[in-house]
């Protein structure tokens, strides 16, 4: 009689998204990619630093003394206009690194990563955190400068500009990530992003205070998300901040919770 093999099939116990192997090893890879792929293209890290400076110096110096910030003691406009330019560095490093989701698109790059047995919240995450993390590498770079505007920074005030600036970081490139995921072309991307977020920089405080804006025009400037950031940065780079910037508490719970509902936004 022929004997008989009992085959036992053994069912392995689930266990969560995060502790899969195809969860941390595929985000990790996907953030050190964005990393090494920005940093090899030196045209855009120049014209991301480049550019907001330019900004600084030419706008700052054509006003000169001729500003002042309320309550400060005697800020100069390129001492006011310095924490501003450090937001348009975050902001155009977090956004347009999100141009890349575009291209690995038409390249074929994203289904390869879309068919792989990984799971697709370590896809967002990693793309998402990668920009983050560019974001906030060219602001703090930014940040290292800030003696030149009159601005003298200590350790404990150079790590919470950098707990502020991830905040600003993560809200802004997750923004740009729920934008880019449903945009096939790059020069749509652009189009989209500048229409929606220059108006935001430039309506945060970045350019004028709000106390000196038209009534209707002070209403958006409170109601802008990148305001409460602009105005956390003030209050720990000023020793004396400007009267009508946002408390401290209230901006960091606004850009908490903005990089919460952008981040969650980016993952649906």
């Amino acid at each position: 009689m022929a004997s008989q093999q009992l085959v036992t099939t053994v069912v392995p116990e689930p266990r969560s998204a995060t502790a899969r192997p195809g969860f941390w090893l595929p985000m990790t890879t996907l953030w050190w990619r964005e990393l090494v792929r920005f940093y090899r293209q030196r045209s855009r890290v120049a014209g991301t630093v480049g550019t907001p400076l330019l900004f600084w110096l030419l706008i700052g110096s054509g006003f000169g003394d001729s500003f002042r910030a309320p309550g400060a003691a005697s800020p100069g406009y390129l001492e006011y206009f310095f924490p501003g330019t450090i937001l348009l560095v975050v902001l155009f490093t977090a956004v347009f690194s999100n141009m890349s989701l575009i291209e690995d698109r038409r390249e074929g790059f994203l289904l390869s990563v879309l068919v792989a047995p990984i799971s697709r919240t370590a896809v967002v995450l990693g793309k998402v955190l990668g920009g983050s993390t560019l974001a906030l590498a060219q602001g703090l770079i930014l940040v290292a400068l800030a003696p030149l505007a009159g601005i003298r920074i200590g350790l404990t005030q150079a790590l919470e500009v950098a707990g502020i600036l991830s905040l600003i970081s993560l809200t802004l490139t997750a923004l740009g990530f729920f934008f880019a995921w449903r945009i096939d072309s790059v020069l749509g991307f652009h189009g989209v992003m500048n229409l929606l977020l220059m108006p935001m920089w430039m309506l945060s405080g970045a350019l004028f205070p709000v106390s000196g804006a038209h009534s209707w025009v002070g209403w958006i400037m409170r109601l802008n998300p990148l305001t409460y950031g602009l105005g956390a940065l003030r209050r720990v780079l000023y020793r004396t901040p400007p009267a009508d910037a946002p408390s401290l508490t209230l901006a960091l719970v606004v850009m908490t919770a903005c990089a919460l509902a952008a981040t969650l936004a980016a993952l649906h």
